[in-house]
């Protein structure tokens, strides 16, 4: 390495973006054995980086899994290129064109449990909001396409938790879904998916970004500022196969009323709130389901690459930003009013 210290931006303590630090001094990580040091090239937001730095998680001092140990590097969605490798690690990953899933499962035997356990990069321990990260080996696929480093920076967490919901949601050829919050990083991930598998997308949105979210596939738009969402869904396709539902709160319930006999409900947000009522005799009478979905399992998130580097997938960019941008990003991310991801460029 040509310098022994980095840019970076540190997350110094729980508060409002003046706790995002950038800093020019920071050291550059050094890979354990079986890690890899990847020049960091482009790395998205999450919820995850605002929701940590706002102390949102439940019991308010931790990350997605743990405990915040300050002063703390965000950010899970990394693209770069690997620069060291750890003393475990084949030399020929040099090189590499990487995209890093970000989920860091743990030691459960089984799916759930090693999900339930995971670790998240830029939570748990330090990201990519810098200019070099480290990660394991297993962690950084080499990938091969002709999209930029900001677009498949883009793909990594909502992409891979969109293609988890339909998968816990059994979306198929001929399905109708209605797909909750589609203008944001995971419903349009959402709104693409469920199109390559075939099934009519019923997408709920507002009027701003409605030409946008029907132009990456939805066959219906609701926009939630000019109609009753439920009223809209209800006008275009009477009733649904599955809803994706990241938003929750007020909506929750009569969206669920809105499966057909033997409907999923699959949630993975609750932007609007995460208490809901509901009434069960619609859920038993009717044979509805409702499915919790969180992360994404390895296959997942290869499969989702796999879709990039064939051209079956279009990663959607909203806006990049400097690192030193980064408080600006996170303001922007909040407000909610883009189509897409946002992805710093360090």
């Amino acid at each position: 390495m040509a310098s022994e210290t980095m840019a970076a931006v540190l997350l110094t303590e729980h508060g409002d973006v003046d706790a995002l630090d950038y800093r020019t001094d920071v050291p550059v990580p050094e890979p354990a054995p079986n890690e890899l040091l990847v020049d960091v090239a482009a790395c998205g937001l999450n919820n995850t980086d605002v929701w940590t730095r706002e102390a949102a998680y439940d019991g308010g001092d931790g990350g997605w899994s743990g405990d915040v140990q300050f002063p703390l590097v965000q950010g899970a969605d990394v693209c770069g290129t690997v620069v060291e490798v750890g003393d475990r690690v084949d030399a020929e990953r040099l090189g590499d064109r990487v995209v890093v899933d970000p989920a860091l499962p743990g030691d459960g035997d089984d799916e759930f449990r090693a999900l339930s356990d995971a670790a998240f990069l830029g939570s748990e321990r330090d990201g990519g909001f810098a200019e070099y990260v480290t990660v394991p080996a297993a962690n950084a696929h080499r990938v091969e396409s002709d999209r930029t480093d900001a677009e498949l920076a883009a793909v990594p967490t909502a992409y891979a938790t969109a293609e988890r919901m339909l998968n816990r949601g059994g979306v198929a050829t001929g399905d109708t879904l209605l797909v909750t919050g589609a203008s944001g990083g995971v419903g349009t991930g959402l709104v693409q998916l469920a199109r390559r598998r075939d099934a009519t997308v019923v997408a709920v949105t507002s009027s701003p970004h409605a030409d946008g979210v029907r132009e990456l596939g939805a066959d219906h738009v609701v926009r939630r500022d000019e109609e009753p969402v439920v009223d809209g869904v209800e006008s275009r396709v009477g009733a649904v196969d599955a809803v994706a539902d990241v938003v929750g709160g007020d909506l929750f319930r009569p969206l669920l009323e809105r499966l057909r006999p033997g409907g999923r409900h699959v949630v993975a947000g609750a932007v609007a709130g995460p208490v809901v009522d509901i009434d069960l005799r619609p859920l038993y009478l009717e044979h509805r389901s409702v499915v919790g979905s969180s992360m994404w399992t390895r296959s997942e998130f290869r499969d989702v690459l796999g879709y990039v580097e064939t051209g079956a997938l279009d990663p959607v960019l909203a806006e990049t930003f400097d690192l030193a941008e980064l408080p600006a990003a996170q303001r922007r991310f909040t407000d909610g009013e883009f189509l897409g991801k946002l992805v710093v460029e360090p």
